[in-house]
């Protein structure tokens, strides 16, 4: 295929991918577009075979990876995880909407970090919108802070995200090393989201809440998902040090829990494996066969014209506001899988860079990231209106401060550690 041919088709392609799963028509899963749009870019040698092996290869352990981390928070949920913990808040804020927003802000940055974005967006969005019924608050800015949360409390581990584990293996670094240099910006940018919702949803914060319902007795805290968990992180920790790839860890956390609700009756072979997502795993993997097509065909030149060089702060403040743009232009995985073999060879510092632009970008459009898209459908089976408009403002205010702090405190710890 002659170059303006491949370069419009696989351009064509990916748009109609995107426009999908922003859609997904009949509720049909992204991957209903993606696998046979990968199938058409190779067919027409919009790119080659061993491209497309290639890039199957290079994505095969990442996929694997978050198969076993959504079976690990699917049965924490099953364990009773996010029941225990909308107990908590409840009780902890005491019908005060501050209070519920801090404790929300707390959960939400550790689930995202600990068990990814999937598990705040899918598990713990509803556990807040009950938690808010109960406690007789608005649920507006508590539940807006799961969607914000969900990308911009992915930024400390490599399992916190698809994009932390593409960019993860792109660093070099290990998994302590990434968490180390990832820990002062995750930490500033929840910080400034947290200053923002507190000014921009004042009004809701402010209104008076009528008497909490009494919702009987209160579930117990799962020890047992708390145990694995813990072990499962320790065991990220220890398989970096010696080489090994965590996602043996992963699977061995998942593996513990399924087994457990498998031999209570709890869970069959079948819904474990319908708890790590086939379809989703198959569009992540169709995608990036057409987003290696796009770049094969001229993105990843124009891009590497404009993508900043060097590790200072102007650099890194450079390479994550075109991440970020990038990102809510053609969706955060994309941009991702596009930056990443740009950014490398500038070393760990640039390949950061690129993620705060792709995990924070994403909240200033619905289309920023698959997690929000998500979002927005969890939140309409609760008739919970949206507003784009409010939904982009408050994106216009967190957005650019949370990613210029978070940047400046990245270049602060690449020059400490």
């Amino acid at each position: 295929m002659n170059t303006p041919l491949a370069e419009a088709l696989s351009a064509v392609l990916l748009v109609a991918v995107l426009a999908w799963a922003v859609v997904r028509p009949f509720g049909w899963t992204e991957a209903v577009l993606a696998v046979p749009a990968a199938g058409v870019a190779l067919l027409t040698g919009a790119i080659s075979l061993d491209h497309a092996r290639d890039e199957v290869a290079r994505l095969g352990p990442v996929v694997g990876f978050l198969a076993a981390v959504l079976v690990l928070a699917h049965f924490c949920d099953v364990e009773g995880l996010f029941r225990a913990c909308g107990a908590w808040m409840a009780r902890w804020s005491r019908g005060r909407p501050v209070r519920l927003l801090t404790a929300v802000f707390a959960l939400a940055s550790v689930i995202t970090a600990v068990l990814s974005l999937d598990a705040t967006i899918v598990l713990l969005t509803p556990v807040v919108f009950a938690t808010a019924a109960r406690s007789g608050v608005r649920p507006k800015p508590h539940v807006y802070a799961c969607t914000h949360l969900s990308n911009t409390a992915s930024l400390l581990l490599p399992v916190s995200n698809l994009t932390n584990l593409l960019a993860f293996a792109a660093s070099g670094l290990s998994f302590t090393r990434f968490a180390a240099l990832m820990a002062l910006p995750w930490l500033a940018a929840i910080g400034v989201e947290y200053v923002v919702f507190r000014r921009f949803f004042a009004r809701d914060l402010s209104a008076a809440a009528p008497t909490a319902r009494d919702t009987g007795e209160e579930p117990s805290l799962p020890v047992f998902a708390l145990v694995t968990v813990g072990c499962t992180l320790a065991g990220f920790v220890v398989a970096s040090a010696f080489g090994v790839d965590p996602a043996w860890a992963a699977a061995a956390g998942a593996l513990v829990l399924a087994g457990r609700a498998v031999v209570r009756r709890q869970a069959t072979p079948l819904s474990v494996v319908r708890a790590a997502a086939p379809p989703f795993l198959a569009f992540v993997l169709a995608l990036g066969v057409v987003v290696r097509a796009v770049v094969d065909n001229g993105l990843s030149d124009a891009l590497g014209q404009l993508l900043p060089s060097g590790s200072g702060l102007p650099a890194l403040l450079g390479i994550a506001a075109l991440a970020a743009v990038l990102a809510n232009l053609i969706n955060n995985l994309p941009a991702v899988l596009v930056l990443l073999p740009l950014a490398a060879p500038g070393g760990a510092g640039a390949v950061l860079a690129v993620l705060l632009g792709v995990n924070i970008g994403p909240n200033l459009t619905y289309a920023g990231s698959l997690a929000t898209l998500l979002w927005r459908r969890i939140v309409h089976q609760h008739d919970e209106g949206v507003d784009l408009g409010e939904f982009t403002r408050l994106g216009l205010i967190a957005v650019p401060s949370a990613l210029a702090v978070s940047v400046v405190a990245l270049w602060g710890a690449l020059r400490i550690l």
